[in-house]
């Protein structure tokens, strides 16, 4: 009878499926497809049958590309409203375009763009007014959606601060709303991305009115004195003292229950938490808020105490799961970590079991790790683990030399803490899963693209107070900026921190010293440390250091700093760990089990040496259709593939012009079915591009 009805519940989506793909047009009007973040299209033109005759259908080359350094990216998501395209430029650039036809109608020319890489736009419409709502830097944008203008009636001449009410004692200037924000009603609801050192702004979510930009209502996730959760925090008063717990990674939303779901990041500084004793909610949390009010109506936690910069990485997926023949609206998260947590939308209750799993507890001294960790039942993780001697891969380079290595480091559990050893975070400190996020369709499906590359670092004791610092030394740099870009200055192996070598061949020393007051992309502000310190910085990088004193004093910082974020390669410039290193996964919600699990991307110098495809690092989400298809870019080798949905099997793959780093999206116009992907390059060492590409059939 079961299997019955599931027929039938099958064919009559098929149906509505059908009848939508037979409308002319179609949109994708929001993040990720729609407010549940489901990145999914119900068309059905470009199937499983059909898909290896896509061709070019039009690019649009939105300019800005980084051509010196291939620092640029493109991480948009672009939405597509009544034939018209959305999207953000190389350069951080909102624009309009013609869907049908790649021509352009409108593009901003805002010059303050101190941001983080844009992942799009949001739309709101009162059917009168048209708005695009656009993150840069500390600014939140309305501009009319038909000319890009400014509508001067919002905020202060079009636009908000967000860095208004999220400040605190001694935190710096970074902050910026780089992922599309969530629209319930007439009201904005908005993270952001703040630093994640010590002198992290505070990470509160905020609402405001569409129409005026006024303030609607604050959600603190470090509370105050008297809300729940205070207690979680020790000593007294985390937010005069603590930032962070931000929900960067955009939310999504459930209108018809009028519920928006909010992830959380950890509190700053992210590796050290002797000054924020306790569980530290409502960080790592799944938060479920009254979207009318913000007030709280159940959250989960998925990491206590957070200690591993394990940040929840992407928004929750709103679907629907069969469950014992009863269909269960739910509420997903996926965790760097590599875990699935599943929850029933409307009570927060959890959909599998989820078991408290004691982790090591020897830690740095004045560090009190949580001695328990939330680890799902089911879904199995669709990473491993832990990483040990047993999982060098069988080709890498001076195995004998890193086993070595490994032998002294800290290893082989999910939660291990950090100590002055060199300590082994596996996943790595950016996944798992990452901000692309996963895919759900209406059977309870899920589509996770993942990696799995080790990540290494150590806590290494710093002074609380520098009362002087010689300028033509570099104590000042490897204080502020070792940890990302190196002792050596070299950077970080794959580009994703760049090297500071010959920096004045590259920019101005006003141009370094602008950088380092507002911040750029990943790089926070440095706003908080005098101006005199920036000098002595810009003079050590620059070859232009003076014998001159610089007399400094810093305050309320953390007992430790961190050694960086070392992705562990060989010298041949491989992942050490066995493959796959990335991959792409389903996973059936409705039973917890998983479907299929394949690689996802390709060094092709390998696979000519006989050696499997092993998947490589990868950045951006899925595209999945009804038409049996599951679009991914994502991946250094600089192509978009499509698999299917059922099997995995890869039935299509096109050469990018660049590497696209982000979630295709899908719409129709005139009833012809198009895919669109952002080619921006410039992470993993791949050169940044600035088109973006739209396939459509062979006529």
């Amino acid at each position: 009878m079961r299997r019955y009805a599931e027929t039938v519940f099958l064919l009559f989506l098929t149906l509505i499926f059908s009848h939508c793909s037979n409308d002319k047009n179609a949109d994708w009007p929001e993040y990720n497809g729609d407010g549940a973040r489901s990145h999914y299209s119900q068309l059905v033109q470009i199937d499983t049958s059909n898909v290896s005759k896509l061709k070019i259908a039009w690019t649009y080359s939105s300019g800005g590309k980084d051509t010196l350094r291939n620092l640029s990216q493109i991480q948009s998501n672009p939405i597509i409203i009544d034939g018209v395209i959305f999207g953000v430029s190389a350069d951080t650039e909102a624009f309009a375009l013609e869907a049908e036809s790649g021509k352009e109608l409108w593009k901003t020319a805002i010059k303050e763009k101190n941001g983080t890489t844009s992942r799009g736009v949001t739309y709101w419409s009162n059917k009168e007014d048209k708005r695009i709502f656009f993150g840069v830097g500390p600014w939140l944008y309305a501009l009319d959606a038909r000319t890009g203008k400014m509508i001067d009636t919002f905020g202060v001449n079009g636009r908000i601060d967000l860095k208004v009410g999220i400040d605190r004692p001694g935190a710096d200037n970074y902050v910026t709303s780089n992922t599309p924000n969530t629209i319930f009603e007439n009201l904005i609801i908005t993270g952001t991305r703040v630093s994640e050192s010590e002198t992290a702004l505070l990470g509160d979510i905020r609402a405001y009115d569409t129409r005026d930009g006024s303030l609607a209502w604050t959600f603190h996730t470090i509370p105050e004195e008297g809300e729940a959760g205070y207690e979680s925090w020790v000593p007294a008063n985390p937010r005069q003292r603590i930032g962070g717990a931000n929900s960067w990674m955009g939310m999504a939303i459930d209108r018809e229950r009028g519920v928006v779901y909010v992830p959380t990041g950890s509190a700053a500084f992210d590796f050290y938490g002797g000054n924020r004793k306790g569980d530290n909610l409502y960080a790592n949390s799944l938060l479920a808020l009254n979207a009318s009010d913000g007030q709280l109506l159940w959250h989960y936690q998925v990491v206590r105490h957070d200690i591993w910069d394990r940040d929840l990485p992407a928004p929750p997926n709103l679907f629907t799961i069969t469950r014992d023949g009863k269909q269960i609206d739910v509420v997903s998260v996926i965790t760097k970590q590599g875990y699935t947590f599943i929850f029933d939308r409307g009570t927060g209750e959890p959909i599998f079991p989820i078991e408290d799993v004691a982790f090591p507890q020897e830690a740095a001294p004045g560090e009190y790790p949580s001695q328990t960790q939330p680890v799902p039942v089911k879904p199995a993780p669709f990473t491993k683990q832990s990483f040990t001697a047993n999982d060098f891969n069988s080709f890498v380079a001076d195995k004998d030399s890193l086993a070595e290595i490994l032998a002294q480091a800290n290893t082989g559990s999910a939660y291990t803490p950090i100590t002055k050893k060199m300590t082994i975070i596996y996943p790595g400190t950016d996944g798992g899963g990452q901000w692309g996020g996963s895919a759900t369709d209406p059977e309870g499906m899920m589509y996770i693209p993942a990696k799995e590359i080790p990540v290494y670092t150590s806590l290494v004791l710093r002074k609380n107070e520098i009362t002087q610092v010689l300028s033509n030394e570099n104590t000042l740099y490897n204080l502020y900026c070792s940890n990302c870009h190196g002792k050596d200055l070299n950077g970080s192996h794959d580009g994703s921190y760049p090297g500071l070598i010959n920096i004045k061949a590259r920019l101005t020393r006003d141009q370094l010293l602008a950088m380092m007051l507002n911040g750029k992309g990943m790089m926070p502000s440095f706003s908080h440390i005098s101006q005199p310190e920036r000098d002595a910085i810009a003079n050590f990088l620059l070859g232009t250091a003076t014998d001159e004193n610089v007399k400094t004093t810093q305050q309320n910082f953390s007992a430790y700093q961190h050694t960086g974020y070392n992705r562990w390669y060989d010298t041949n410039g491989y992942p050490v760990n066995t493959p796959p290193w990335g991959t792409l996964t389903a996973i059936d919600c409705n039973t917890g089990e998983r479907r299929w699990q394949v690689p996802l991307g390709e060094y092709k110098e390998l696979t000519a040496k006989g050696i499997p495809p092993t998947g490589t690092d990868n950045y951006g989400g899925p595209l999945v259709t009804a038409g049996g298809l599951i679009f991914m870019a994502g991946t250094p080798d600089e192509k978009i593939r499509a698999f299917k949905k059922s099997t995995g099997e890869m039935v299509w793959e096109y050469d990018l012009p660049a590497a696209g780093y982000a979630t295709p999206s899908s719409y129709s116009i005139n009833g012809k079915q198009y895919i669109v992907i952002a080619c921006g390059g410039g992470k993993l060492n791949s050169k940044s591009g600035d088109q973006y590409v739209v396939f459509t059939l062979e006529d």
